[in-house]
């Protein structure tokens, strides 16, 4: 499989100053304001402490929240902090992305230190909401100030950052224009393995689509069935109820109203279209679970109770897609299969991510919701990857163009480091 995108490893970049792009956009607690998980944190810091021990002077531009999550958006002190104990080489922090103070910081690094220069949502241009609605070509983008006032220091481009791959901000498109641009380990390797899924996965291919975002489910069905990625579809979740109901199968009151207050029914009339056309290449959850007196019940799909609200899928549809898991060469998992967080409804997830772990299958999976329900009931490094994206990964993996993999396959034209 030809990637068409310059790595970093092999490059020569003793006494280079880089500039580093990762995604280290993490949680946080809202009152402490502190980093309640650091998972991104330490897949960039294989990247960073790459760069450092050979050499490099790194300084890093990243984000922490923005206008939708604009309580998580602080300073990046205690990433600096974080990234200086991961990495064992000091990471410092100025609170300016492009000014007078950070160019005169950026001058002075030393080669195996690095500085994070603020946080980018500062920046008007970096926030989505400018993006959203000022459309500037990557062209365009190399006169916004800090494109201008930070490409002249550096002598190379390094994004890690596949998480933020469907974002068109300057700091993710617009550096690879006019710096030559390589990937980082994080983002060679999410890319990788996302192509090796979506362009030679090895059959037969499942795909297990469930969790509460059900456009996520409905963003790649469509193209992995016609592009012959998939050969089945194994659906949990509300993604599951969706396609009963497309099939005619009949749901009560309080499911209805979930489904129509998360304006969820939308999804129905597309259900309809890919069971018509890919009828055979669908599994459909065979029993559900609910909640009644506070106990879990499970019950066939052919005597659904009409006054039920269900939350998980049952023992024998478990059952059943360990049979056709364990005999997969190929597996892709985006959501879990119920509401995993409540006691006594965890069985589904914890069957489906147990029979993905057991199997000898090439297995991706990823996703903010799949990836924190995953890591609560298996070992991870039975995953083949873990991916970090979400959104990137979904727009990926249905064939669209990712602003960011378009710059950095540009740039490899352009460059052939």
């Amino acid at each position: 499989m030809e990637i068409k995108m310059n790595a970093l490893k092999g490059l020569e970049i003793a006494r280079k100053k880089i500039l580093f792009r990762p995604d280290i956009n993490s949680p946080i607690d809202p009152v402490t304001k502190k980093i309640v998980n650091d998972n991104r944190l330490k897949k960039n810091a294989v990247t960073l402490k790459y760069m450092l021990e050979n050499g490099a002077a790194v300084a890093l531009i990243a984000h922490q929240g923005d206008t939708q999550d604009y309580q998580n958006l602080i300073p990046l002190m205690e990433h600096a902090q974080k990234l200086t104990a991961l990495t064992g080489h000091p990471v410092h922090y100025i609170d300016d992305v492009c000014g007078p103070a950070a160019i005169e910081a950026v001058k002075k690094l030393p080669a195996g230190e690095a500085i994070i220069l603020g946080n980018l949502r500062y920046l008007g241009e970096e926030l989505s909401t400018f993006s959203n609605f000022v459309k500037l070509s990557p062209e365009e983008m190399q006169s916004v100030w800090h494109v201008r006032k930070l490409a002249p220091l550096f002598d190379l481009y390094v994004n890690d950052a596949f998480s933020a791959a469907h974002r068109g901000a300057p700091s993710m498109v617009a550096f690879p224009h006019v710096l030559p641009s390589a990937a980082g380990f994080q983002f060679f390797d999410e890319y990788a393995a996302l192509s090796q899924v979506k362009d030679n996965a090895e059959h037969p291919s499942m795909f297990v689509l469930g969790g509460a975002k059900i456009s996520d489910a409905f963003g790649m069905m469509e193209t992995v069935l016609r592009n012959g990625t998939a050969d089945k579809i194994l659906t949990t979740g509300v993604t599951g109820i969706i396609m009963h109901l497309a099939n005619g199968v009949k749901f009560g009151e309080p499911q209805m109203k979930f489904l129509r207050d998360r304006d969820m029914l939308s999804f129905v009339e597309p259900a309809k279209k890919y069971l018509a056309e890919f009828f055979d290449r669908f599994v459909l959850p065979c029993d559900l679970a609910y909640e009644k007196n506070g106990q879990r019940i499970e019950c066939g799909v052919d005597a659904l109770p009409q006054d039920a609200q269900f939350i998980d899928i049952g023992m024998k549809t478990v059952a059943d897609y360990h049979v056709l898991l364990a005999g997969a060469k190929t597996i892709f998992a985006n959501g879990p299969a119920g509401m995993y967080e409540k006691e006594g409804f965890e069985v589904g997830t914890r069957g489906i991510w147990q029979a993905i772990a057991n199997s000898h299958a090439y297995s991706v999976i990823g996703g903010g919701d799949t990836v924190s329900s995953a890591t609560k009931f298996i070992d991870m490094t039975q995953i083949s990857y873990v991916c970090t994206a979400g959104g990137a990964m979904v727009r990926f993996m249905s064939g669209k163009k990712l602003p960011l993999i378009e710059a950095m396959e540009q740039a490899y034209e352009r460059q052939k480091l």
